[in-house]
């Protein structure tokens, strides 16, 4: 959000041991800029690494055995696996080369170290780029120490962001001195540089100086030297500290409960009390805005704004909450915020609000984590620890979270043994997540369990639910006639009930049942009962979705292609709106057979790719099935060999290469104009064999610029620009350099 100064040096040299070395570690005090440098480095690395770049930010991630799943997330590996995710990881890296980026790791360094050697060791294309206030300790660790800033790049950072606050304001032969004493005094460290210029909004440049000076004498007794670097950014925010009002310094240290960034009603709701009254929290929030404690968020998708507190200043706010007393209270209404929030779309998950609701808690998965590890820790709470990780049941389905839900559901478990409501549905859900990750051993054993809690306590809704998740244990397990017989008893207990949400989820699993067991003619009538119940909520898209896949496979099963391939495109669009990858996943590959029993095998050839590259594991977001995997197989084996291997190749990587909006805009509108656009893109064409950066590179070239011009501009060694010409040379089939933009302009017609 703020321009980039200096570092030229730091850079370079980063680059190149990004050639030299596969973990790479940037040290060095908080504020120091060591974030910033590794992803301007990351970015001009980007070339050189195909298989793309992973950023991890860690900042808000606290239990460490949380790290793989979050790197599992981030690069899209599939959940429906009871495969550790340490392995997942490795499989998928093991032939790519990748960068990976782990920002923030000191307080996870063990884990950061586990996971670097291992991946390191087994994946031989995998770089890791690393910022640390400490490093890693790992075998082939290259660190390299982040220095301050020179005082000539200080001088310019501080200029920078006073003209933000002082509009005008510039360096004079008359303030450089005071600018460079100040900048001096500061130890050239970005972070306490921004927090300084603040002040120019009251004081004039002489009296910041003056006050700076004031407080550093104080502490070092006059030595100007005496404050190593680590003391002189945390003097610099305790001055911004002592500068904030009483409120100021209050909503401070309450903020830092929050794990990542929060909105202003979760202020309102967790920081409000006592001396803060509940309508001085907006006005005291942009008093810190103002002094740049706290970072405003604009997101591109979201109306209103969301704050955060960068890492150090949450650190110092977090030691001062216990000195005033509050830390239990604030951190209770933290956990009640969001328990709040989990519980509001367990209540409407069903309902049109469903997508809105999702997403606004996907957007605090941070805090909402934080909230559930508090629970987890307060004695006597075991229960409700239970039952918050049991609102979330829905959550973690819909973002198909189904390796994070089952650890944290384990972990509530396992503090309550006693048969009591919140076990059975723990165990559950414990079930579903087990049967979605293919572990039907483990799924039996906990809804078996659940449903002698059930029966114990005589409790009617409980028992529908463990009929209705034996019923999906037979589905996945391909025991057709039992899993028939616990749907019949879920569906007449929740009709008994006048359970609509779990009856219309007990239909529509029903109905896939059937669907691929071979009854279509059954599926059909049990997808319109499961439209006819969600009649009444036209914004839900989980179980309308699932609907139109039940029809889909009907109508197929029935071999109706006419009448599969509408419904499948209205199925990806609903699964597509929800945000449920596995579902758009399963759409396309249905979508792939039905089109190659069109013959259509252009768009075949671009679908398998598209689902392909969403997902490594594509047979379990088919749940495994033979019949559906089979269809799959052959429709790709088909396509290949109808289009032979060149075209469908092409076809296959352009698929690969389109982003997933626009994969389900052109699987969803099903022109034949799409197939013709399909196939012109596959053509062959010079530029294709270039990499990201070989094509910066070549654009370069075309603008007459040296090699040790594009070695500058892109800030790379020039044997780097050296090596991407030669490459670029023998891949476009030129003889000089001159001949390269020529080529890549008959590329362009």
């Amino acid at each position: 959000m703020t321009g980039f100064v200096g570092r030229e040096n730091e850079l370079a040299r980063v680059r190149e041991m990004l050639v030299d070395a596969r973990l790479v570690t940037l040290t060095g005090p908080g504020g120091v800029g060591k974030t910033r440098i590794a992803l301007r480095a990351a970015a001009a690395a980007e070339g050189d690494f195909p298989d793309g770049l992973c950023l991890a930010e860690l900042t808000a991630l606290r239990d460490p055995e949380l790290l793989p799943h979050t790197l599992c997330t981030l690069l899209g590996l599939p959940s429906q696996t009871a495969e550790a995710p340490l392995d997942l990881i490795i499989d998928h890296l093991q032939s790519r080369r990748r960068l990976i980026i782990l920002d923030t790791c000191e307080h996870l360094v063990d884990a950061c170290a586990m996971f670097a050697d291992v991946v390191l060791g087994e994946a031989p294309g995998v770089t890791v780029l690393a910022t640390s206030r400490q490093p890693l300790d790992v075998p082939g660790e290259h660190t390299f120490p982040v220095p301050a800033l020179p005082l000539d790049a200080a001088v310019e950072l501080f200029v920078q962001r006073a003209a933000v606050v002082a509009p005008g304001f510039a360096v004079t032969d008359a303030n450089r001195c005071e600018i460079e004493a100040l900048c001096r005094r500061l130890d050239g460290i970005p972070l306490a540089i921004e927090l300084a210029t603040v002040r120019l909004r009251a004081l004039s440049l002489g009296q910041l100086v003056a006050l700076l000076e004031d407080r550093f004498r104080v502490l070092t007794g006059g030595r100007r030297s005496a404050l190593p670097r680590h003391q002189t950014l945390r003097t610099a925010i305790d001055w911004s500290h002592d500068l904030c009002t009483y409120a100021e310094r209050l909503l401070w240290a309450r903020l830092s409960v929050f794990a990542g960034s929060f909105d202003l009603p979760a202020v309102e709701r967790v920081c409000a009390g006592g001396a803060l009254p509940a309508d001085c929290v907006v006005e005291t929030l942009i008093g810190l805005v103002d002094k740049s404690v706290v970072v405003r968020i604009d997101e591109p998708d979201q109306e209103d704004p969301r704050y955060r507190l960068l890492d150090t200043l949450r650190e110092y706010g977090a030691d001062r909450l216990p000195e005033r007393g509050e830390e239990g209270a604030c951190r209770k209404r933290h956990l009640d915020h969001y328990r709040a929030l989990a519980e509001r779309l367990e209540d409407y998950w069903c309902t049109s609000d469903q997508v809105e609701l999702f997403r606004t808690v996907d957007r605090e998965h941070a805090n909402i984590r934080a909230a559930l590890e508090f629970a987890c820790l307060r004695p006597g709470a075991e229960r409700e620890a239970l039952a918050f990780a049991i609102a979330l049941g829905h959550y973690w389905c819909f973002g198909s979270y189904f390796s994070e839900g089952r650890r944290l559901l384990i972990r509530c478990l396992g503090q309550v043994p006693e048969p009591v409501a919140e076990r059975a549905d723990g165990l559950s859900l414990l079930c579903y997540y087990a049967l979605r990750q293919a572990d039907p051993e483990a799924a039996l054993v906990a809804i078996q369990e659940s449903r002698a809690v059930a029966e114990r306590l005589g409790d009617e809704c409980r028992l529908a639910c463990a009929a209705r998740y034996l019923g999906w244990h037979g589905l996945i397990t391909g025991e057709v006639a039992g899993a028939v017989a616990h749907y019949e008893e879920a569906r007449e207990r929740y009709q008994r009930l006048g359970d609509r949400p779990g009856l219309t989820q007990a239909l529509t699993e029903y109905g896939i049942l059937h669907a691929i067991g071979g009854d279509p003619k059954r599926a059909l009538t049990l997808a319109d009962e499961t439209l006819d119940l969600l009649a009444g909520q036209p914004g839900e898209c989980w179980l309308r979705g699932y609907a139109f896949i039940t029809q889909g496979l009907a109508y197929w099963r029935g071999e109706d292609i006419a009448a599969a391939s509408p419904v499948m495109r209205a199925a990806v669009r609903q699964k597509y709106r929800m945000g449920d990858k596995d579902g758009v996943i399963a759409c396309l590959a249905i979508l792939t057979w039905l089109a190659a029993a069109q013959g259509r095998h252009a768009r075949a050839a671009w679908l398998t790719g598209a689902a392909e590259a969403m997902g490594e594991d594509l047979a379990a977001c088919l749940i495994r099935s033979p019949n559906l995997t089979g269809a799959y197989d052959q429709a790709r084996a088909e396509a290949h060999q109808v289009l032979g291997a060149a075209c469908f190749e092409r076809l296959h990587r352009r698929g690969a290469e389109l982003p997933v909006r626009e994969a389900v805009d052109l699987a969803e509108t099903d022109a034949d104009s799409l197939d013709a656009r399909a196939l012109r893109a596959a053509e062959p064409r010079p530029a294709d064999g270039l990499t990201r950066r070989e094509r910066e590179v070549a654009d370069l070239v075309g603008k007459g610029l040296s090699n040790r011009e594009i070695a500058e501009h892109l800030v790379i060694s020039k044997r780097t620009a050296d090596a991407h010409l030669e490459h670029i040379l023998g891949k476009l089939g030129c003889s000089s350099r001159a001949e390269i933009a020529p080529t890549l302009a008959s590329d362009h017609t």
